[in-house]
C-alpha cells in the first residue's frame, strides 16, 4: 500500500534543549501558573498600582496576593514579576514599536554550534537558524524594534539615556533582568520580563508564545484585554442541555435526544471557541454581546466534530471516549452511525437557520463541505492503510494529520470570519488556512504524545494505529530486532510477548518522543509565523493568544544560575556590593 503524500514545506526544526528539574519557587504546572496570572490581573485591575514601583513595594503587593491565593510564600518572587508586567502592560501597548527595545540573552543560542561573534553591543547573529534568536530578532526588527542580544545593563542604560527607547521587553534569567531594572525604574520606562525556561546559561529556551505576545502588543489591538478564559466558559455553557434546546430547538425523538446528549458530553470545545474567537477579532465592536446566531455557528462546528468522532470510534473499534463508553459501545453501531449522520445534518441546518445573508450562508456551506471532504480523505487514507498495513514515513503520518485534524480547525475559524462579513473574511481567509494547518498538525502531535503511558486515553500501540512516534522510531531503528518489532506493529501483527510498555521504552531509547516534541514546537512556531503578514492587529493578537491557550502546557524549568554564581563569588570575595534587587522574581 502506498500513501500518496502531498509535498510538504517543513518549517525549521527547533533545536533540542536539555530538560532540567523545575525550581521549587516556580509554580510547577501550567494550570497553577495560569491561575496565578488571572489572580494577578484581577488584583492589578482592582487596586491599580502605579508604575514605576520600587522592588520593596512590589514585594508588599506580592505578599498580599500570596495571602489571597493561600499559596506557598516561595512563589512571592514569581508573583512579583507578574505584577510588574501587568502594571506596565497597557503602557507598553501605547509605545510605538520603533521606540521599544527587545533584550535577548546570549544563552538562547546553541553554544557549541553558534557561529556568531560578539562585539561591544553583544551577539552579532549570523541567521544560521539553529536557535530562536534569529526569528525573534527578525520579527522584532521588522516591526521597528531595536534588538540587543546582550546582558550588559550599561548598554541598556545608555540607550535609555538617549531618549530613543521608551519601553523594554526583556528575555532573560532573573539575575540579569534585575540589573536593568533600577535604570528602567529611574527613567520610568515600561518594562516587562519574560523568564527563560531552563537553568544555567547554556542552550536555554523561552516560551515563544509569551515573547511574541509582548513584542506584538499594541494599542491598535482592541482584543488584548479580552479574557479568553471567560470566553471559553461562555462557549462551554452553550453546550448544557438547556442552552442546546434554546439554540437548536427542542429535541424530537430518541435519536435527537441521544445526539444532544453526545453533543453535551465532555470535550475541550476548542473548535467552537475558535469560531467565536475569529468573529470577536474581526467584529467592529469587540466589547459587544455575542449574537445569538453566532451560538448556532459554534454549535454547528461542534456538531461536525462530534459526528466525526462517532464515526472515527466505529472505524477504529475504540471502546472508550472521554473516559466513558463510546456511542457505538453504548447504543450499538447502527444507532451510533445514524446519530453521527444526524449531527452532520444538524450542523448544516443550524447554518441555514441563521439570519445571515445568502452570500454568507453559501460561503459557510462551501467551507463546511470542503472541510468534511478533506477530513474523509485523511480518515480514508488511514482506513485504506488498515486493509494492507505497512510502515509509513513520518511525512506520510503528518500528511494524514494534515487531512484529518487540520480541516476541523479551519472550518471553525473560517466560519467565524465569514460571520463577521464576507469582505473581512476574504482578507484573512488565506492566513486562516495556513494557521489552521500548522495548528491542526501540532494539536495531533500533542495528542500522540499525550497517549503515552497509563494515563493516555487511547493508546495507539494497543489500538495498532499509525502514529508519528511509531513512524519516527521505525525510521531510527537500525538494530534488526528493534526494526522487526516495530515493523510488526505497522503490519498489525505484533510479536507475542511485546507489550505497549516495551514499545514506549523503545520510543524513549530511540528518542522518538524527543523528536515528536521538537516537531510539535516547530508547527506551533509555524502557526505563529503564518500570522506575520496579517495586517489586522485584532486577529493577529488574538490568534497568538489562542495558540498559547490551547498549548498552555510549557513548564518554567528554573532560573539561570550564571549571574547568581557570579554574585555569590563577588560577595564571598568582598569585592563588590550586592546587585540591587528589582522584583526578585
Amino acid at each position: 500500500m502506498s500513501v500518496q503524500s502531498i509535498p510538504l514545506v517543513i518549517p525549521r526544526p527547533v533545536p533540542q534543549q536539555k530538560i532540567r528539574p523545575p525550581k521549587k519557587n516556580i509554580p510547577q504546572t501550567a494550570v497553577q501558573r495560569t491561575h496565578i496570572l488571572h489572580a494577578v490581573r484581577a488584583y492589578v485591575a482592582e487596586f491599580a498600582p502605579v508604575p514605576p514601583m520600587p522592588s520593596e513595594e512590589i514585594k508588599i503587593h506580592a505578599d498580599r496576593l500570596v495571602t489571597q491565593l493561600a499559596c506557598d510564600s516561595i512563589y512571592r518572587d514569581y508573583i512579583g514579576v507578574l505584577i510588574n508586567n501587568e502594571m506596565w502592560r497597557e503602557q507598553l501597548a501605547a509605545v510605538p514599536y520603533e521606540r521599544r527595545l527587545l533584550l535577548l540573552p546570549k544563552c538562547l543560542r546553541v553554544e557549541s554550534k553558534c557561529p556568531a561573534p560578539f562585539d561591544e553591543f553583544g551577539l552579532l547573529c549570523k541567521q544560521c537558524g539553529l536557535c530562536s534568536i534569529q526569528d525573534l530578532q527578525a520579527e522584532a526588527e521588522k516591526l521597528g524594534y531595536a534588538v540587543l542580544v546582550a546582558e550588559g545593563s550599561a548598554i541598556v542604560m545608555s540607550l535609555i539615556q538617549t531618549g530613543k527607547i521608551e519601553a523594554i521587553v526583556g528575555v532573560s534569567c532573573l539575575s540579569v533582568l534585575e540589573r536593568a531594572f533600577p535604570y528602567m525604574e529611574a527613567a520610568a520606562i515600561p518594562g516587562v520580563a519574560v523568564p527563560l525556561l531552563q537553568d544555567d546559561c547554556i542552550d536555554t529556551n523561552v516560551d515563544l508564545d509569551w515573547v511574541w505576545d509582548y513584542i506584538h502588543l499594541t494599542s491598535d489591538d482592541k482584543t488584548r484585554r479580552l479574557d479568553l478564559g471567560t470566553l471559553r466558559d461562555d462557549v462551554d455553557f452553550w453546550f448544557t442541555s438547556a442552552s442546546l434546546d434554546l439554540i437548536m430547538g427542542p429535541a424530537e425523538g430518541e435519536t435527537e435526544k441521544i445526539g444532544r446528549e453526545w453533543l453535551g458530553r465532555a470535550g475541550k470545545r476548542w473548535r467552537p471557541f475558535l469560531a467565536v474567537s475569529a468573529f470577536q477579532a474581526l467584529r467592529d465592536d469587540t466589547a459587544g454581546t455575542l449574537p445569538n446566531d453566532l451560538k448556532k455557528i459554534a454549535v454547528a462546528v461542534e456538531c461536525f466534530h462530534k459526528a466525526s468522532l462517532i464515526h472515527d470510534d466505529i472505524e477504529d473499534n475504540d471502546a472508550q471516549r472521554y473516559g466513558e463508553k463510546t456511542l457505538h459501545e453504548e447504543h450499538g453501531v447502527a444507532v451510533a452511525l445514524n446519530v453521527g449522520d444526524l449531527l452532520i445534518g444538524e450542523g448544516y441546518r443550524l447554518i441555514a437557520a441563521t439570519k445571515l445573508s445568502a452570500e454568507q450562508k453559501a460561503a459557510m456551506l462551501l467551507v463546511a463541505s470542503e472541510g468534511q471532504r478533506q477530513l474523509c480523505r485523511g480518515q480514508g487514507a488511514e482506513l485504506v492503510w488498515a486493509q494492507k498495513p505497512a510502515p509509513l514515513t513520518s511525512m506520510q503520518v503528518l500528511d494524514i494529520f494534515r487531512k484529518k485534524t487540520a480541516p476541523a480547525f479551519e472550518v471553525a475559524l473560517q466560519l467565524g470570519a465569514i460571520y463577521s462579513g464576507t469582505e473581512k473574511h476574504a482578507e484573512v481567509a488565506e492566513v486562516l488556512s495556513s494557521y489552521s494547518e500548522a495548528l491542526g498538525i501540532a494539536y495531533q502531535i500533542r495528542d500522540d504524545l499525550s497517549d503515552l503511558g497509563d494515563k493516555g486515553e487511547t493508546n495507539d500501540i494497543a489500538g495498532l494505529r499509525p502514529s508519528l512516534l511509531l513512524a519516527i522510531a521505525f525510521e531510527r531503528a537500525n538494530e534488526p530486532t528493534k526494526r522487526v518489532a516495530l515493523e510488526s506493529l505497522w503490519r498489525r501483527t505484533p510479536q507475542p510477548g511485546v507489550n505497549a510498555e516495551q514499545i514506549e521504552a523503545l520510543y524513549v531509547e530511540l528518542k522518538a518522543d524527543d523528536r515528536a516534541r521538537i516537531l510539535l514546537e516547530t508547527y506551533k512556531e509555524e502557526a505563529i509565523r503564518s500570522l506575520a503578514d496579517l495586517e489586522n492587529p485584532n486577529l493577529k493578537g488574538l490568534l497568538r493568544r489562542v495558540l498559547g491557550k490551547i498549548f498552555n502546557d510549557v513548564e518554567i524549568k528554573g532560573w539561570c544560575k550564571e549571574q547568581e554564581q557570579r554574585n555569590a563569588a563577588r560577595l564571598a570575595a568582598n569585592t563588590e556590593a550586592p546587585v540591587p534587587s528589582a522584583v526578585n522574581a
